[in-house]
């Protein structure tokens, strides 16, 4: 995913997960400390968790220290070697990746000829994410390719989660699918839409083959974020926080009513996680802080 710093700058999830823990402090946090305060746990009827890719300048222990704290019960987006330490520390991974590769975003089920390579990803990682009590791991719809029309990716998407699906149900893990922008950050992406993605999970039928509703990606496209989300919520099993525009805090700057928003996830009576996948300009974990308390419904 791309993000706006506010100084201008681009950088994307892919380029952070590449680089190393102080890289990545240069990069996105320059001169702030890995500063960590427990505090009381908020209570509420969501399970919120965090992304780890914008918090990487502070080491993944005092991470899962200070995420606890704020009575966060995950860490989101983690490749196998960190779920052991979410563990250890009272936390679990809320959504694994099955592989790390640089063209994992526009790889997706879209296009048949990806389905091979995506099929032995899963394969390898739905009873690993299983043994280690991860609930999800995430996929993608994939870039468009060629002349392609929504209704042809929409098959392929079908027939590839289809050969998938039942060993998901029988590790009782769930693949989430995610919905970006193709506006902003992802030219190109053609799961840009949740009709796009509620038509492939009203195809494939099961129920551990979701949608990661990311609110920020969808905000960008479509808003109507409220009404949508409770129109669709059979078909979502994961959403992601992001302040509109810019990808920032959740706070006066941008345009959505996180807690009005975080209320009607509840009310639906949904039972995954509120991920947080924001970008701090402020001190992080302040600003997470500040989140989580606002997302609390």
């Amino acid at each position: 995913m791309t993000v706006a710093q506010s100084d201008r700058r681009t950088i994307t999830r892919r380029q952070v997960l590449h680089a190393s823990a102080g890289a990545a402090a240069a990069i996105m946090f320059p001169g702030v400390a890995p500063a960590v305060r427990l505090s009381d746990r908020p209570t509420g009827r969501l399970k919120q968790s965090v992304s780890r890719w914008p918090y990487r300048q502070i080491p993944l222990p005092e991470f899962c220290q200070a995420a606890a704290g704020m009575g966060l019960a995950g860490i989101d987006l983690l490749h196998p070697e960190d779920w052991d330490t979410v563990r250890d520390h009272g936390l679990v991974c809320s959504m694994g990746y099955p592989a790390n590769r640089d063209d994992f975003i526009p790889t997706g089920f879209n296009d048949r000829a990806n389905h091979a390579m995506l099929l032995r990803e899963l394969e390898r990682t739905i009873p690993l994410a299983a043994q280690h009590g991860v609930p999800n791991v995430i996929t993608m719809f994939g870039n468009r390719r060629g002349g392609t029309s929504d209704a042809q990716a929409i098959d392929a998407c079908v027939a590839g989660l289809n050969k998938i699906k039942a060993l998901a149900e029988e590790q009782r893990v769930t693949i989430c699918v995610e919905l970006l922008n193709s506006k902003v950050d992802h030219a190109g992406y053609q799961g840009d839409r949740t009709a796009f993605g509620v038509a492939v999970m009203k195809g494939v039928a099961s129920p551990r083959v979701k949608l990661l509703y990311d609110i920020y990606h969808m905000q960008i496209m479509e808003g109507d974020i409220i009404r949508t989300i409770r129109d669709n919520a059979t078909s979502i099993g994961h959403f992601h926080t992001g302040g509109v525009p810019g990808r920032h805090e959740l706070d006066g700057t941008q345009e959505l009513n996180w807690h009005a928003i975080a209320t009607a996830i509840a009310d639906t009576g949904f039972q995954g996680f509120l991920a947080h996948e924001f970008v701090p300009t402020r001190d992080p974990l302040s600003s997470l802080r500040e989140a989580v308390k606002e997302c609390t419904a």
